[in-house]
């Protein structure tokens, strides 16, 4: 059996990036993985400045994913990285990823999948053939009540979902910068680093992954609405896209980085025929269930609520009152990603708890997301149907 921290490697993440610090501290968070190596800069004189602020042994420290590659499967077994966490921008999300997968190493990576729906095809098939463990960061769907919230559509308390509304509002492109300013406002405005797709790559890809995970509902037709708000930015910063998911609900999708003076409050409504139910990530401890002749029911998060859910239960660290947010909802998807990975290394079955985290599917239906989104903006036609 296997009683020990799982050994992580770290691609991406050095100096000046957000989202690595991020995926360190939820790695971290529940004493289950240790990051022991990493390629942390295409630059090898950023990557071992990275290396060595952590307190890395100086061998594991390297100048390039492929060579931490090469090197770790020299090590006998009980020292190599057991998986990668992949935090670079978009265009270096494909190759890492694929060559940890044929190198035997299971891969946790940073949203989107990929730089194109192409890839995100090839990659979907490399997971298959290779049968490697794979986790996608879509952060938002590991808080607690929202996994709450997705257990009350799943057991009928909604009733049949008639209307998905979901918005997720940002202000930080209020304005143009320059790449010395604001390094991540450099490559997610650049089609070559970020895609065919500005705000709606970025964050309308983590607002369908929310409208799809609690509703239960696959997409099936769209409508988008893309704006280009600030001269000289070549990618939408804002838009709306009209929703249609098999079944026949419908659903309005928001997303703007133009939104002045907003921080990151992503929301969700989902109405039924029976009841209605609220969440957002501002006040994320909170799920409001609303029905026609009652009060509204307010259901909180917390690890001794007798109330909730076993997904929502498993995924809560505190007791009520005491709040979690985001970086515990990032945690969650490495704790579930990790006890799922030492059962495959331990030849036993996860709980059904653990294996609710963002995978492949997730990926491709983004991509896919994107793809569409991007066409119907730029089409007189009305609807587009979304197709995998």
């Amino acid at each position: 059996m296997n009683h020990r921290k799982l050994r992580m490697g770290m691609i991406g993440g050095g100096p000046g990036s957000f989202i690595g610090a991020v995926h360190r501290i939820a790695a971290n968070m529940d004493g289950q993985i240790e990051l022991v190596a990493g390629a942390f800069s295409s630059n090898p004189e950023k990557s071992a400045q990275a290396g060595a602020e952590l307190f890395l042994n100086r061998s594991r420290i390297y100048q390039s994913y492929d060579e931490m590659f090469e090197k770790e499967k020299e090590l006998p077994e009980d020292q190599r990285i057991d998986f990668v966490s992949i935090v670079t921008p978009n265009h270096v999300h494909f190759d890492p990823t694929v060559k940890a997968l044929k190198n035997g190493f299971h891969v946790v990576l940073d949203k989107p999948m990929t730089l194109t729906y192409e890839e995100a095809k090839e990659l979907d098939q490399v997971i298959k053939d290779t049968g490697m463990l794979f986790c996608l960061t879509h952060t938002y769907t590991g808080y607690p009540m929202v996994k709450e919230a997705k257990q009350l559509v799943s057991n009928g308390t909604l009733g049949n979902i008639r209307k998905v509304y979901v918005e997720y509002p940002q202000g930080w492109l209020w304005k143009n910068v320059s790449e010395e300013e604001n390094k991540q406002a450099g490559w997610r405005t650049d089609p070559k680093r970020s895609g065919v797709a500005g705000c709606m790559g970025d964050i309308g890809t983590h607002a369908l992954n929310l409208a799809e995970y609690v509703s239960g509902l696959k997409l099936d037709k769209l409508c988008a609405d893309l704006n280009t708000t600030l001269p000289g930015r070549t990618l939408d910063d804002d838009g709306i896209v009209l929703l249609k998911f098999e079944g026949g609900a419908s659903g309005v999708l928001m997303a703007s980085q133009v939104a002045t003076g907003a921080e990151n409050n992503l929301k969700i409504r989902v109405y039924g025929d029976k009841a209605g139910l609220e969440w957002q990530q501002e006040d994320a401890n909170s799920l409001i269930v609303r029905h026609q002749e009652q009060p509204d029911q307010i259901y909180r998060a917390g690890a001794n609520v007798p109330y909730l859910s076993s997904y929502a239960l498993a995924n809560s660290r505190t007791p009520a009152g005491h709040p979690e947010g985001y970086l515990e909802a990032f945690a969650n998807h490495y704790r579930n990603f990790a006890r799922t990975l030492t059962a495959k290394l331990n030849g036993t079955e996860p709980e059904k708890e653990w294996l609710d985290f963002p995978s492949t599917e997730d990926g491709l239906r983004g991509m896919a997301f994107i793809e569409h989104v991007v066409k119907s903006g730029q089409s007189e036609q009305k609807w587009t149907e979304f197709k995998l």
